[in-house]
């Protein structure tokens, strides 16, 4: 058994090795995670094609297209993934074609997310994003979102029914900016906002023209797997906390 004073000697190597790790946080060069919104934070609409049914009334099975899940199987995507349309051409037709299904003729890409999400935003977002957060904020690195339609595609009201959205420092919509992704200036206007140098920021998105971009502005970055989130998170993490302990 060991002495009490053993035991008083461990407890203050241990009480000096947290000061000493607060000590090393504390004076860590500033960091920061940027994340785009759709598609990382939240499920895509392709994962989520069930709730989107259900949400509207829709015969389960009814919507087919599965975007980067399958892009063999949706020419629309591939032509966005060559250039041939925006992100915001591929959904006004997606948003068309889903209130046509419906008797609606939708003309606002809004009126498709909201109906499809707006009752349970929460449902859509992504659990590893929730365990990424508090890592984040556990290794004192500061937090961005740069979307290039957040607002737009959501709506205003969306925000208040997401509180972590509170943890933030800096939140970059093109909505407002009119600056999209991979438009170098998307890239300077977060990192300005967060007033950091590239290379201090990794930046994660699921779009690879996007990941482009930020690279060619000198951020690190993630593309970010759709089908493995919870190790594309990680791997973001890795990079800005070296010294954290991965499971």
């Amino acid at each position: 058994m060991p002495s009490d004073r053993g035991r008083s000697g461990g407890q203050a190597f241990s009480k000096t090795l947290a000061q000493g790790s607060s000590k090393i946080l504390a004076t860590a060069p500033q960091r920061a995670l940027i994340l785009d919104f759709g598609g990382v934070i939240t499920r895509t609409m392709f994962e989520t094609h069930d709730l989107t049914e259900r949400a509207l009334g829709l015969p389960p099975g009814t919507l087919t297209w599965q975007g980067p899940l399958h892009p063999e199987s949706d020419g629309l995507w591939q032509a966005m993934q060559r250039g041939e349309i925006t992100e915001r051409a591929y959904w006004r037709e997606r948003t068309r074609e889903v209130g046509a299904l419906l008797g609606e003729t939708w003309t606002e890409i809004s009126q498709f997310v909201r109906a499809a999400r707006g009752a349970d935003p929460a449902a859509i977002i992504r659990p590893e994003f929730h365990a990424c957060l508090a890592d984040a904020r556990h290794g004192r690195v500061k937090l961005a979102i740069l979307s290039n339609e957040l607002d737009l595609f959501y709506g205003r009201g969306f925000r208040e029914k997401l509180p972590f959205l509170k943890s933030f420092d800096v939140i970059v919509d093109g909505t407002h900016t009119g600056i999209l992704k991979p438009d170098p200036r998307a890239y300077a206007q977060v990192l300005d906002a967060l007033n950091l140098p590239p290379h201090a920021c990794v930046f994660v998105d699921d779009q690879p023209r996007n990941i482009t971009g930020a690279a060619d502005a000198g951020l690190q970055t993630i593309l970010f797997d759709v089908a493995r989130p919870g190790a594309s998170f990680a791997h973001a993490l890795d990079l800005l906390i070296p010294e954290r302990t991965t499971p």
